[in-house]
């Protein structure tokens, strides 16, 4: 294992919550006890976790913190209701606890959501058999859910949902679960790693490992200079969810599932809660955002390019159908859709069953001495996965975590970070570019804001944008017109026309 070096980083020098203040961040070069590759949320919780145990850590992300997987979810804390349906307690009630945990610790992205489930005459589940289910749920939080359940007659649940589909209902329940900002909750957590010391960079590729004695020698480059570096660490923690079996080192076997999302103006669907709809064997969600709504999930194999996932023309097809089917005056088409991101979920490796049916619990293993991977698991449990790993990895060498009870940021830190996107502001993007590692204009666009879904007038904003982070980061006019071009080619590509037509998606690429 190899010994770790305990430092007291509680308070380290130059380390700032305070939005004013730029932190000049070191690059990741010399001994760690912890090298972390990649940065979404499990490497972001990993990084936290060992950092507030005294570890020396750092972690490195080829391209931006959260623009993977970690960023384009369903923006969900939930335990996973139909998790109960196949017999996975264990996962539900893990995960219960966590979405109270992250209340606690991310006040300012977790908030209670109310689901409303619908249900239907020779419909599975009944409405009986559901209201069971809830109170089930109700009961793995330990009595202390985000809210309270209640069944609703028919009655009751057109007053819920005045759209909603009226033939043959029976009524439905009312439950909660949290809604949160996936991407903010990465950004906010690798703040929080480097409050107590940690080293984070984006646009750093990990390219290599030799193991060298009980330590090992990695070859990084830095993808804005082209610069190569070595570093060495007593530990490495393979996180790059959909690539973490591509690495040499890994002991890993993943099986890869694709979920798209639509986002659309909410004011075509009128609904105050978040809405439970069956299609066939899967599950989807209408779920109120701010201004907008997003429409989704789907869950289907996925064997493409781990870089570039995109929805396509059955993908929407499929979630349209069933949002119009539950709501039939709707009506929504493809040209009411404003947006659209896609994921990939990187589930532990069994090759029988549907992927809604694969288990989304996560997996640690220790393949050779030193070489941790981390991979499965959900958004919720992000913060229990990372610290299962670092108890195996110190084995009882430094104190136990403190990651369940301290906050990731202090209330005046989470200025422009919360649920819903920040106002369009010269201080906010100054905020993104001097303390949240913004090094392009697609950074903000998408992972620290939103604004490419939220904002009716993104293109014009992006230019707006643009000129701040020139002025912050001292651009020429020539890097500010090639930011603005990238940014155009990205958000054709979550252009709900991209999805139809994927021969023009390739010219514009």
């Amino acid at each position: 294992m190899g010994r770790f070096k305990m430092i007291d980083r509680n308070s380290p020098k130059g380390a700032s919550d305070d939005p004013s203040t730029k932190f000049d961040d070191p690059p990741v070069s010399g001994h760690y006890d912890v090298l972390v590759i990649g940065g979404g949320i499990v490497g972001a919780g990993v990084a936290r976790d060992a950092a507030m145990r005294g570890l020396k850590v750092a972690l490195v992300e080829k391209s931006d913190f959260a623009s993977g997987t970690s960023g384009r979810s369903s923006r969900l804390l939930h335990g996973g209701l139909r998790y109960l349906a196949q017999g996975r307690v264990g996962l539900v009630r893990e995960a219960s606890a966590e979405k109270r945990v992250l209340q606690r610790i991310a006040p300012h992205l977790a908030n209670p959501l109310a689901f409303v489930f619908p249900t239907y005459q020779q419909s599975a589940p009944s409405r009986w058999k559901l209201w069971l289910g809830v109170k089930i749920y109700d009961l793995l939080c330990s009595g202390k859910n985000l809210g309270r359940s209640k069944m609703l007659n028919r009655e009751g649940l057109l007053r819920c949902l005045p759209g909603i589909g009226p033939d043959g209902l029976t009524g439905g329940v009312r439950y909660f679960d949290g809604f949160t900002n996936d991407a903010r909750l990465v950004i906010d957590t690798l703040r929080s790693a480097r409050r107590h010391g940690a080293v984070v960079e984006n646009y750093v590729e990990f390219c290599k490992a030799t193991q060298v004695d009980d330590h090992w020698r990695c070859h990084l480059r830095d993808l804005q200079t082209g610069n190569d570096r070595q570093v060495t660490t007593q530990s490495v923690v393979n996180a790059t969810g959909p690539w973490s079996d591509q690495l040499v080192h890994s002991g890993t076997s993943l099986r890869l599932t694709k979920g798209i999302h639509l986002v659309v103006d909410r004011d075509l669907l009128n609904v105050q809660d978040a809405v439970v709809m069956v299609d066939g064997e899967r599950i989807m969600f209408v779920i109120p955002w701010g201004d907008r709504a997003i429409l989704g999930t789907t869950d289907t194999d996925y064997d493409g390019p781990l870089s570039s996932p995109r929805c396509d023309e059955s993908d929407v097809s499929q979630v349209l159908e069933a949002v119009n089917n539950a709501f039939p005056g709707a009506n929504i088409r493809t040209e009411n859709v404003l947006g659209t991101w896609t994921g990939l979920r990187p589930l532990v490796a069994d090759k029988n069953g549907a992927p809604s049916d694969i288990s989304r619990r996560h997996e640690i293993v220790q393949g050779t001495k030193g070489w941790w991977d981390i991979t499965g698991g959900k958004l919720t449990t992000y913060r229990l996965m990372a610290e299962e790993l670092v108890d195996q990895m110190v084995l009882g060498k430094t104190t136990p975590t403190r990651t369940h009870q301290e906050e990731l940021l202090h209330a005046d830190a989470a200025k422009f970070s919360g649920t819903l996107p920040p106002t369009v502001s010269q201080p906010a993007v100054a905020h993104f570019c001097n303390n949240e590692w913004a090094v392009h204009l697609v950074d903000i666009m998408f992972q620290r804001t939103s604004w490419r879904y939220y904002v009716a007038d993104h293109q014009e904003v992006a230019v707006q944008v643009a000129d701040w982070m020139a002025s912050c980061l001292g651009w020429s006019d020539e890097r500010k017109e090639q930011e603005i071009d990238d940014y155009q080619k990205a958000a054709f590509l979550t252009n709900v026309e991209s999805c139809l037509n994927a021969e023009n998606a390739k010219v514009v690429v």
